[in-house]
Order: C-alpha cells, then sequence, then structure tokens
C-alpha cells in the first residue's frame, strides 16, 4: 500500500490493525498473514532453545475471499510461449507435472485484486521460486522491472 513503511519496520499488534483496517476497507476477509509472519519474525529472534510444544487439536477460523475468474487460454498462451523455461530466471522449469508438462506457474505482474488485466500483456511464467520472490521478496520490484525490460509483450499497467 503507498505511504505506509514494510511491515517488518512496525510492530506485530499494529502490523495486524493495519491488515484488519485494509481488509475490512476492502470488504474482505482473511487470515492474519502479516501479524502471523511477524510473530515467526520474533520468535527467530529468541533463538529457543528446545522444540515448542506446538499444538495437538488445532483452532480454526472461516475465511471469505475473492477468486477471480481466469481466461485459461491466457495461461495456456503464456505457458506455450515460455517453452518450459521460467521467464525471469531463465531456468527450465524445476519438474514435469503428471502430465509431462514443464512446472511453471502464470504470475500476473500487476495484481489482479489491484485492478491488473487478466492478458498475456500482464501475465509471465516462473518457475515456483520466482513466482514467490516476485511475491514476498525483498528485491519484488527490481524484478518486475526487469521482467518489464525482458520481455516485449508485457505492458505496465
Amino acid at each position: 500500500m503507498d505511504g505506509l513503511k514494510p511491515a517488518r519496520n512496525v510492530g506485530t499488534d499494529t502490523a495486524a490493525k493495519l491488515e484488519e483496517l485494509i481488509h475490512l476497507e476492502e470488504g474482505r476477509s482473511a487470515p492474519p498473514v502479516v501479524a502471523f509472519e511477524q510473530s515467526v519474525l520474533e520468535a527467530l529472534k529468541q533463538k529457543p532453545k528446545q522444540a515448542p510444544a506446538g499444538q495437538i487439536k488445532l483452532k480454526t477460523r472461516e475465511v471469505v475471499s475473492t477468486q477471480y475468474v481466469r481466461d485459461p487460454a491466457v495461461v495456456a498462451w503464456v505457458l506455450q510461449e515460455a517453452n518450459g523455461v521460467c521467464e525471469c530466471c531463465q531456468s527450465p522449469a524445476p519438474f514435469d507435472k503428471p502430465s509431462g508438462d514443464p512446472y511453471l506457474e502464470v504470475h500476473h505482474l500487476r495484481r489482479l485484486a489491484d485492478g491488473g488485466s487478466d492478458t498475456v500483456s500482464n501475465a509471465v511464467a516462473l518457475c515456483p521460486n520466482c513466482h514467490r520472490e516476485l511475491h514476498h521478496g525483498q528485491n519484488q520490484g527490481q524484478l518486475r522491472e526487469q521482467m518489464y525490460r525482458k520481455q516485449g509483450r508485457l505492458i505496465p499497467e
């Protein structure tokens, strides 16, 4: 979100409250991802000497989400054009699906949730590592710009 510092710059309580407010504003509910990630970071800093007990009986919560109906022809075209090679790192797909096709994931450079289009000019085929990095990595902005420079069909939205 423009104008907000990264979650790592705020405390767990503040991050959780911001996340809750954003989801309320957007009219959706979602699991508290930021608060959970912050809690994991805090636990890592403590460097526990013993394995935690964990949970035998897990709590649950209901989540309502919105899914976008994507065009399968766009996904198929992007995968076909990639020819089994990640369009970010240029490495071959890490494994084959049971069908024998290379496993790549189609990613929208401008998220559909942010108004991005489901078109070949906004979608790339990625290996799982690059896909996760484009979602969660420290260098996601630079990688996105690199993708626009590398792939002539891509148009920033």
